[in-house]
């Protein structure tokens, strides 16, 4: 457990994502201990959110009870890990394909180890922010503002995960980039003495249009090893743009999914229920806690 902390200390400073580090095209990281460190991290973020009916005295026709309260703090220390497992199972196979589009190469369990520390990154804040949230707890009774701040806390923690994953994939692109180019000049054959007749050649980073009559070149070459969304030349750019697409994937089904295993807070008015009936959505439910907090009666 020791070490699994000292790599997600690494993963944090930087220190595991170095270029140095992925030369390989590989993520060397220990996936069980990472794991662990996700259920731990969760469930300490798990007892702040779940502990705000249980940091106010309940009132004497309070429909919950001090028992419903404690099991409250229970079930949301076990769901906010389930939560963030659930999302890595269901993400888990669009991000393989969605990688092997970019080129970056990595394989199977190499991209698990990525996405596996993506959200162990995203743990890590809502995990340091908990304080914060058990502070706002005492400090108010207000329901809708509650849910808000731990939307706003996990919103923050999910961009940093997810930027941290999109860094990693650009660097794995550009390593994989470096390598090609790499092997096309040692490819790159002896000029001959002086032929009588410069044959034409498309300049670099040009693929000729189809049915031009360019010989063979290291360019060409190395185009045909390109990724299969890949127009020579537009790698990078390609690669940002289709994970970008990804991490809104990643963002709705992560937000529904909190909305599937809800409740984590806890309404006040209601007794303890392990889930809530399945009704409206996340983003709905977001727009009626605003209201609610900004409602003047």
């Amino acid at each position: 457990m020791r070490k699994a902390f000292r790599q997600l200390d690494e993963i944090l400073r930087g220190d595991a994502t170095q270029l140095s580090s992925l030369e390989q095209g590989q993520i060397e990281l220990p996936l069980k201990g990472l794991l662990m460190v996700m259920v731990l991290l969760g469930v300490i973020y798990g007892l702040c959110i779940g502990s705000f009916n249980l940091l106010h005295p309940l009132e004497e026709d309070a429909v919950i009870t001090t028992r419903d309260a404690w099991m409250q703090t229970f079930a949301s220390a076990v769901k906010l890990p389930l939560l963030f497992c659930l999302t890595l199972l269901i993400t888990f196979p669009s991000l393989y394909v969605f990688n092997a589009l970019v080129g970056s190469r990595l394989r199977l369990l190499s991209v698990l180890k990525l996405l596996v520390a993506s959200i162990a990154v995203m743990l890590a804040v809502v995990a340091s922010l908990g304080p914060i949230v058990v502070f706002f707890s005492l400090c108010t009774s207000s329901y809708p503002f509650m849910q808000l701040l731990n939307v706003t806390v996990s919103g923050v923690a999910g961009f940093l995960g997810l930027a941290f994953l999109l860094r990693t994939l650009h660097r794995l692109v550009l390593i994989q980039e470096n390598k090609l180019m790499g092997e096309a000049a040692a490819a790159v054959p002896p000029p001959p003495p002086a032929p009588p007749i410069p044959t034409p050649v498309a300049p670099p980073g040009v693929v000729p249009p189809e049915g031009a009559n360019v010989p063979f070149s290291p360019d060409i070459e190395q185009a045909k090893k390109l990724s299969a969304l890949d127009r020579y030349g537009y790698t990078h750019q390609k690669a940002k743009y289709v994970v970008r697409i990804w991490t809104i994937v990643f963002g709705l089904v992560g937000a529904q999914m909190s909305w599937v295993l809800r409740p984590f807070i806890g309404t006040p008015n209601l007794p303890f229920e392990w889930f809530r009936e399945r009704e409206s959505n996340f983003f709905l439910a977001v727009l009626n806690a605003l209201q609610a907090l900004f409602s003047i009666d």
